[in-house]
């Protein structure tokens, strides 16, 4: 399985496919290439008010050029992590709506690294592979907030479903001071957003990144590498850590009630 050998894989949470300018940064980022890898574009589907036709014709472009992934932000295109209402359900809903456009997104990541049982449930259902599983705690995250843990690409026992997961790794500042250290993972899965590219530094940054990353690690696909996803099945709750549980019951009942 490739997911067992030495490889590097990058994604871009594309979290404003409608602001003109951070697109056209995007759109020459992912063209180009940087290290020699084709960057997944996980993308925010359109929220209540949003342009859903220049949002269709952004995602097909970007899915003409690598892998496509879909991103969930719960509460509003600014606010990603949930405050209320079914969790599990909108992962549905929008993921219906992307098919039901002609939109084939085979990866997952949840907005604020955000998952629990009823999402993770959501994502088996729609035969996507998860990127929101990380190596590392975000260490932004409030105290008791839900995420998932994963050091590894994974097959994850729901109970009720499994589910293939591939972790994410680093972010742009991870990948900077991992680099300069002899010491690299097997297995890199790097992210940016979107909005990054915009800043000229941060967008330097990335680039200088990717750049050396494809010497220290061969590129992959990202769709490759998730489709190969095998091996023994880890439990839900050895992933999703005491908050993860916590929120188990909280999405069955939600989906139940809808």
């Amino acid at each position: 399985h490739m997911a067992d050998k030495r490889y590097a894989v990058v994604s871009c949470h594309v979290e404003q496919p409608l602001d003109d300018a951070t697109w056209a940064r995007f759109a020459a980022f992912q063209s180009a290439r940087p290290g020699g890898f084709r960057i997944a574009a996980l993308v925010r589907p359109p929220h209540d008010g949003e342009d859903s036709t220049t949002w269709l014709e952004r995602a097909r472009e970007a899915a003409a050029r690598g892998p496509l992934g879909h991103h969930t932000h719960w509460t509003s295109p600014s606010h990603a992590r949930p405050s209320g209402g079914p969790t599990g359900e909108r992962v549905r809903r929008e993921g219906a709506w992307l098919r039901e456009r002609g939109l084939t997104a085979t990866l997952f990541c949840g907005g604020g690294w955000y998952t629990d049982h009823s999402v993770a449930l959501a994502c088996a259902e729609l035969g996507y592979v998860d990127c929101t599983p990380r190596a590392t705690r975000p260490p932004y995250l409030a105290a008791g907030a839900a995420w998932a843990e994963l050091d590894t690409p994974a097959r994850i026992d729901l109970g009720q479903g499994v589910l293939a997961a591939v972790p994410t790794t680093h972010g742009a500042g991870d990948l900077a001071r991992a680099l300069v250290r002899p010491e690299l993972p097997p297995r890199v899965h790097a992210y940016f957003h979107d909005t990054d590219l915009v800043d000229r530094r941060r967008r330097a940054l990335i680039l200088a990144g990717l750049t050396v990353l494809g010497r220290r690690r061969p590129p992959a696909d990202l769709g490759a590498v998730a489709a190969s996803v095998g091996g023994p099945e880890r439990a839900w709750a050895e992933v999703a850590g005491a908050a993860g549980r916590a929120h188990r019951g909280a999405g069955d009942q939600l989906r139940g009630a809808v």
